[in-house]
């Protein structure tokens, strides 16, 4: 058996439960990723990384590819043993940039030309290239140059942005030459539902160990992206994972499971932390408010995590009101934990059969006002 693949061991409606392997280890699914975008998580190291729970880690081969350069990771024995991880990785290809730095970088069939936003130096992009660098950084999943288009586009756009991704993903996979790294091609479409289902079909002739959905969380209505998304799912092959790319509030983890899918990512558990901001079952809590002054009580009394079991509101308060560097760390750790939780408590609900009423009831708590 390939040291890549996937068990799916439970379903309850579009719901799934799986088991991924790979040559570093296998973890479960649903699954939230934690980023590291630059090989470290924001105010937050391994060991904590490996305290919470987390499965797999990502990072970005954009910005590992300018600092501190792919040379020197490969030199220091690869991103696994660069970064202290052992376990999983994922590796996103910059692909999301041709979205996000639109202002700096020009398309063409072949591939993309960034300005770089460090030095202004011209950085070229090509789908052969952008897996070089992926196989030289030696991430366990890795993801392949896409056009990622910006909402609202017209219709005509979009639908050129599905033929360069196909087209960027055909020669992807034909350029790779490591058989222990996993490539993910990226369906896109916009909100187009017909648009989408083109482009998965598409790219399920490739025979991928898993498939993953970009594109979302650009500015579209949410209404709208979990119809898109069911249609998406509805085409890919049951028994290979599916990644839904940069999308990870604990709401819309819940909605994206029901709709089929078995891996997020998101920067925000550990953004919302640097904003002072605490997740927990019953709302969100904004430390900044006075209510928390004299509260003695932890975040939330279920976490497991160390910020949790040693620390009140009322101290982390303080901390948030006087811009103590440590209160990021804190809270950051306890986000990513509680993500970890709401992942592991989503598998047990789908195993249990229990998934439909677990969602509906987690999602009345977690749109308390908490405060």
């Amino acid at each position: 058996m390939s040291a890549f693949h996937f068990d799916l061991d439970a379903t309850d409606g579009g719901a799934r439960a799986g088991t991924l392997h790979t040559p570093h280890g296998a973890c479960t699914t649903p699954m939230f990723m934690p980023v590291g975008t630059r090989a470290a998580m924001k105010v937050m190291t391994v060991a904590d990384l490996r305290a919470a729970g987390a499965g797999i880690v990502l990072s970005n081969a954009y910005h590992l590819m300018q600092r501190p350069g792919v040379d020197v990771v490969r030199d220091l024995g690869g991103l696994h043993q660069f970064m202290g991880w052992d376990g999983p990785m994922l590796t996103d290809s910059g692909g999301y940039q041709v979205f996000s730095l639109a202002h700096r970088r020009k398309m063409d069939a072949d591939g993309v030309t960034f300005q770089s936003e460090i030095d202004g130096a011209t950085l070229r992009f090509t789908p052969e290239s952008v897996v070089e660098i992926e196989e030289a950084l030696g991430a366990d999943i890795i993801m392949p140059l896409d056009h990622c288009i910006e909402y609202p586009a017209e219709k005509d756009a979009v639908a050129r942005a599905v033929e360069t991704t196909v087209r960027w993903a055909r020669r992807s996979v034909a350029h790779r030459t490591r058989d222990d790294q996993a490539l993910f091609p990226i369906v896109q479409g916009g909100i187009h539902a017909d648009l989408r289902i083109e482009c998965a079909e598409a790219l399920v002739e490739l025979d991928a160990p898993g498939y993953a959905a970009g594109g979302f969380s650009v500015g579209e209505p949410s209404a709208e992206t979990w119809d898109v998304l069911r249609a998406t799912t509805g085409v890919l092959p049951t028994d290979r994972p599916r990644y839904l790319m940069g999308v990870g509030t604990p709401e819309d983890f819940l909605d994206a499971v029901a709709c089929g899918i078995d891996m997020m990512d998101c920067v925000l558990p550990t953004r919302n932390a640097r904003h002072k901001h605490a997740h927990t079952w019953n709302g969100t809590l904004r430390m900044r408010n006075l209510k928390h002054a004299r509260d003695p009580r932890p975040l939330d009394e279920t976490c497991p995590c160390p910020t949790c079991r040693t620390h009140s509101r009322g101290y982390l308060r303080h901390l948030s009101q006087v811009d103590e560097p440590l209160v990021w760390t804190l809270l950051a750790v306890h986000n990513v934990t509680f993500m970890l939780e709401l992942a592991r408590a989503t598998r047990s609900a789908v195993e249990q059969g229990e998934f439909t009423s677990f969602r509906a009831t987690t999602l009345a708590r977690l749109s308390a006002a908490a405060g």
